[in-house]
């Protein structure tokens, strides 16, 4: 099957994919902000139930979706890659549930307060009736909170806490989305954009809702502050077992977290090495394979940062240097490399409304209604970019990285359900793309200036690092330098010291990884099994006598949609799912 062959006869719905799809309507009403991100609008009105209850009747409703699809017979190897990555995932979010982990569910990234929040930003507002939706929802921020609240207190009570580290940083974010005066901060900086764009009684709902969400988040910090952090864990480990159900959530495979720390290890040094010979040839002068020179990466960062060609100024320049490098690579790749289908040959750059530092995609809507965007949450203050050491991350977030990968799984309705359009897939999969798919364009060709090879590798270091950090940390392994054991605070100057970033970046990183474990190894490790499968797949056909077409590997892989590692490997390796036969029901 061709990556665009959405416009071939679709394949018959099974009863697998109806069981998927179920479970996506499930999904969605016990979840509605999940629903807002694929572009089911039914339940933009509603926020999730987050209290206790709430977490009760979502595991209930897992537990019927499991023994529906586990007793359900695929028909063709569609169905059996849908079965197995399914069942997979609701097995592995049981198992965490019975962990309680939605009792202690909060970091500074990814967790309800910043949910809550962050829907509102895909939420279209050019007619009333949307307008309406929003402000309905922002009534409904208070009860959402309140129930999230109760589930944290209960979690304290059975002695199930987030770290205090995090407690602190989102009480902080929390005031932050607040505001410091009554119709200021995130909602009422929101209703203030209908303001005549709407009729004045539903302006004057936006504004009551708003000034109700605001205390909301007001009242949360308050309860974190006072209530939660006396009795948060003062170590930032997540320990081996709870590390391990995190670990495999985000890449959809068990992996050996020992073997994976070394090799981790391993990566960071041959990353330092690659860096440093680029920096020599950037400043000129000769350096000794595997001799580190200390202070040349800083040397050659200093001279490209000198540099005014290399300079953006603005958040303006910012996206339209986004917008422009991403739509020369989607209109190169789709003549030289890949079948990009129309649907997905439109990308958005945009400025996120927040300031937080990170830079996302979001995928588009079903119905293409909404295009796939990229987000740059541009830090307060910060005002300059560095072409070099940004080209990589268009190229990670657009085409080949998150674009082609997820807009090309909702452009194949004809073969995919619902669920594995929108739903399906892991953080390993997705990111490890975007990290082998910055390497793939090192290797076309669009990284043949020195600076920005050395921009890549410098995320690639960083990567590199998050593994060994992620991972010494949270199950408290030996420090690299031997002075002891991993911890948080020893985290923050490993990070220093692997990446060229300012503080206020280097902070809002760790934060992270300290708080979302598991999460930001699946990056570099979701890239190494993607290369593991590549190489696989080579050496299987050199074995069998015939020739390996990479972009025949990339057709494969991509028309599986987003699914766990290890449904990957089996679907391109052999066994249940296997990729050639994805057009069609098995004979």
């Amino acid at each position: 099957m061709t990556q665009n062959d959405n416009s071939a006869t679709p394949r018959p719905q099974t009863e697998i994919d109806r069981i998927a799809e179920r479970w996506v309507d499930t999904l969605v009403k016990h979840q509605p902000t999940v629903g807002t991100y694929i572009g089911r609008s039914e339940a933009d009105d509603r926020l999730p139930d987050l209290s206790p209850h709430g977490a009760r009747s979502f595991a209930e409703a897992q537990r019927h979706a499991l023994a529906e699809i586990e007793s359900a017979r695929p028909v063709d190897a569609v169905d059996e890659v849908t079965q197995a990555d399914l069942a997979a995932g609701l097995r592995l979010s049981l198992a965490q549930h019975e962990a309680g982990e939605p009792l202690r569910d909060l970091n500074v990234i990814e967790s309800p307060p910043q949910i809550v929040r962050d829907v509102f930003d895909l939420m279209p507002h050019d007619t009333e009736e949307q307008w309406a939706a929003i402000a309905q929802r922002m009534w409904a921020v208070p009860e959402a909170l309140a129930g999230y609240r109760e589930s944290l207190a209960e979690g304290a009570r059975r002695g199930l806490t987030p770290a205090l580290r995090q407690v602190r940083e989102v009480a902080q974010q929390s005031l932050r989305v607040s505001g410091s005066e009554p119709g200021t901060g995130f909602f009422g900086d929101l209703a203030a954009v209908a303001h005549g764009a709407v009729h004045e009684a539903l302006h004057a709902s936006l504004r009551d809702a708003a000034e109700g969400a605001a205390r909301a988040y007001a009242e949360l910090a308050e309860f974190l502050e006072r209530e939660l952090a006396p009795s948060a864990a003062d170590a930032d480990a997540f320990g081996r077992d709870r590390y391990e159900l995190a670990s495999e959530s985000f890449l959809g495979a068990k992996i050996d977290l020992d073997e994976t720390y070394e090799w981790g290890l391993d990566e960071l040094a041959r990353m330092v090495d690659e860096q440093e010979r680029i920096a020599a040839e950037i400043l000129g002068v000769g350096i000794v394979a595997g001799s580190p020179r200390p202070g040349i990466v800083a040397e050659a960062i200093a001279k490209l940062e000198a540099d005014p060609a290399r300079k953006l100024h603005g958040t303006e320049a910012l996206q339209r240097w986004m917008q422009e490098t991403s739509d020369r690579a989607v209109r190169e790749l789709a003549e030289t490399q890949f079948d990009i289908p129309a649907e997905i040959r439109t990308l958005e750059c945009m400025i996120a409304p927040t300031q937080e530092g990170g830079i996302y995609y979001t995928g588009p809507s079903d119905d293409f209604s909404r295009p796939g965007r990229m987000w740059w949450s541009v830090p307060e203050g910060v005002t300059e970019f560095d072409t070099w050491r940004e080209l990589t991350t268009v190229y990670h977030e657009g085409v080949p990285g998150h674009h082609l990968q997820i807009g090309q799984a909702v452009v194949n309705r004809g073969s995919l359900n619902e669920w594995r359009r929108q739903l399906a897939g892991t953080s390993g999969h997705a990111e490890g793309w975007a990290l082998y798919a910055e390497r793939l364009m090192e290797q076309l060709g669009y990284l043949d200036d020195p600076a920005d090879r050395l921009g890549m590798l410098d995320g690639q270091r960083m990567r590199a690092a998050r593994v060994v950090l992620d991972i010494g940390v949270h199950l408290g392994k030996p420090r690299p330098d031997g002075s002891g054991s991993w911890d948080g605070d020893y985290a923050f100057g490993f990070m220093r010291e692997n990446v060229n970033m300012n503080d206020g970046f280097v902070r809002f990183e760790v934060n992270r990884y300290l708080g979302w474990a598991g999460q930001a190894p699946s990056y570099k490790v979701g890239q190494r099994i993607w290369e593991q499968l590549r190489d696989a797949a080579a050496a299987r056909a050199g074995a069998a006598g015939s020739a390996f077409d990479i972009r025949d590997f990339h057709r494969n892989a991509l028309a599986l949609g987003g699914v766990r590692l290890d449904t990957l490997q089996r679907a391109l390796l052999g066994g249940a799912g296997h990729a050639g036969s994805q057009s069609g029901p098995a004979a």
